[in-house]
Formats: structure tokens, sequence, C-alpha cells
């Protein structure tokens, strides 16, 4: 398993353990001249939830890999964060949000895995 697909993966443990849901994880390897490698999207039901899942992503990602995000983006404001991680780009929604931005959909092109909500 590579870095990055480990990084993921360590992500996707993160927004579980804070009951985050509805990840979808685009795969852009395949397409040319993106910012990131992956990008993995997720929402939480509030902006309370929204910060305990970016903490939890932060969390696990340093305890187990070392990783740190280079930049955290729309954290005051707990709607939509994103977190850059350089190969792969979290990005957490309030559903509305989401809803309205619709990230998964201008990635067309891009390999979308979801990952079963767990219950």
């Amino acid at each position: 398993m590579t870095k990055t697909k480990e990084l993921v993966n360590k992500i996707i443990e993160g927004i579980q353990e804070k009951k985050g849901t509805e990840i979808v994880v685009a795969d852009l390897t395949e397409i040319g001249d993106t910012i990131c490698d992956y990008l993995v999207i997720c929402q939480g039901n509030s902006p309370t939830q929204l910060d305990a899942i970016i903490r939890s992503i932060a969390e696990v990602t340093e305890r187990d890999l070392n990783e740190r995000p280079i930049g955290l983006d729309g954290y005051r404001n707990a709607e939509w964060v994103a977190m850059d991680y350089v190969d792969v780009v979290v990005h957490v929604f309030l559903p509305d949000f989401r809803a309205f931005y619709q990230l998964e959909n201008l990635w067309a092109d891009a390999k979308l895995d979801r990952i079963p909500n767990l219950d």
C-alpha cells in the first residue's frame, strides 16, 4: 500500500471515529493537472461535529503516520472545512453546504469510492 493510500485510510478512520457520514474518496491520479491525488469528502450534522471530525483526522494522522495538514481553511465558520495534506485534500461539510457545492460532480472523470456509513 502506498503512503498516500495509507493516509487516505487513516483520514477515513478519523472521520468514522466521530461518526462522519457520506464519505466519498475521489481518485484523481488518472486525471492530469490536479492539485492533489485524492479528495476525501464527508459531512457532519453540526459545527460541533465538524470540529470533532477535523480534530479526529488530525490526531489519527499525526499519531499513526506522523502527518500533519499543511493548511486548514474554513475552520472559524465550521460550515465547510478543508484540510490540505498535499497529496490528499479533505473536505468536511455541513449537509446544506455539501449539497450546494456538489464537489463530487465537479470531478466526474474521477473514480469515486463511496464508503458505507457506520451505524
